[in-house]
């Protein structure tokens, strides 16, 4: 592969909500593509994507249309994700895949750029073929962990999401626009009303009576930070927000800490914007994230009934950080390691 004229880049999901801020996000960080090759599903096909002034012809995917591609970001699901994802690799392409189909697989690095962006690459400096995107809730998550984890060291971490309708893609958006518009479906998308209401289930409960969205954050977060015995203990809840997803974190640490440092730790670290003056009324919001692509952090205060653990909110853009700029910070980890 070479960067002087940039890479083939094909974003398999073209059309839908990450797959299109996929192409934003490309255009917007002025990664070097030489051409774009949208993918979707047969419904899609001939669509008309404009990347950087260009026109591009959406096309459904093949064995043959990988021919040649350089970077393959995948977010039309996980069924896609297992069937062309090994094929893309064959084909030559690096794939950084957004879905949950490779993400707890050994041997498949599961990367958040300002965490381990080292895993992406083996011994000999060679990319992994597959590398996976984490969950949304999770990149955001271990930003904010991670600097603390390295400072300090974590015992537990207990977690309490409030994430957007968009993390169900378009569907979860139309579906709070109908449900405001008075229309009332036979079948919820959300499991029940989200106009004016919070639903403490997102995806489908396992046996252990926590939902796959959970345990996602539990698995997920142990593999990022090489840390089998770290314990994640989360609720996640969707509420009728159209972008942001906003998380409360009680975070025990292994040693003592002071507020201040912490504060200027978090404030110091890559990704991280903090919005921490209560007397203000300044902390992070839904609204603060819309569009961006950090992960703001406040309302960081010690919990005075329990030892070395503190409190802080973190939100960000689902979209964005918690799915296509995590994945365009991956490709531009390869940028130049190709």
């Amino acid at each position: 592969m070479s960067s002087e004229a940039g890479y083939r880049v094909a974003v398999l999901g073209a059309t839908g909500l990450v797959g299109r801020t996929m192409i934003k996000v490309l255009e917007e960080r002025d990664f070097p593509v030489s051409e774009l090759v949208p993918l979707a599903s047969p419904r899609s096909r001939g669509e008309v994507i404009t990347f950087k002034g260009r026109e591009f012809v959406t096309e459904v995917p093949s064995a043959e249309i990988f021919e040649g591609v350089d970077i393959a970001l995948f977010s039309a699901g996980a069924s896609a994700s297992k069937e062309w994802a090994p094929v893309a690799a064959a084909a030559g392409a690096i794939v950084i895949d957004n879905s949950s189909a490779f993400r707890m697989d050994e041997g498949i690095p599961l990367v958040v750029p300002e965490v381990n962006p080292e895993s992406i690459f083996d011994r000999e400096g060679k990319a992994a073929p597959i590398i996976a995107n984490p969950n949304c809730s999770t990149i955001q998550m271990v930003v904010a962990l991670k600097p603390l984890y390295d400072a300090y060291g974590i015992r537990r971490v207990v977690v309490s999401t409030y994430q957007s309708v968009t993390g169900k893609g378009k569907a979860g958006r139309d579906a709070l626009e109908s449900e405001l518009a008075g229309n009332i479906p036979d079948e919820f998308t959300h499991f029940h009303q989200i106009a004016f209401n919070a639903v403490p289930q997102i995806d489908a409960f396992t046996d252990n009576g926590y939902t796959k969205e959970e345990m996602k954050m539990v698995n997920e977060t142990r593999k990022i930070l090489d840390d089998q015995e770290l314990q994640v203990s989360p609720t996640t809840v969707r509420i009728p927000v159209y972008g942001g997803h906003g998380e409360s974190l009680n975070v025990e640490l292994r040693s003592d800490f002071d507020i201040e440092e912490v504060r200027a730790l978090l404030a110091g670290s890559p990704g991280i914007v903090m919005q921490d003056d209560p007397s203000a009324r300044l902390y992070p919001m839904p609204m603060t994230s819309y569009e961006r692509d950090e992960v703001f952090v406040g309302r960081l205060r010690p919990d005075y009934w329990h030892p070395r653990t503190l409190n802080l909110w973190v939100v960000a853009d689902n979209l964005r950080k918690g799915a296509a700029t995590n994945a365009v910070q991956i490709a531009e980890l390869l940028v130049g390691n190709l």
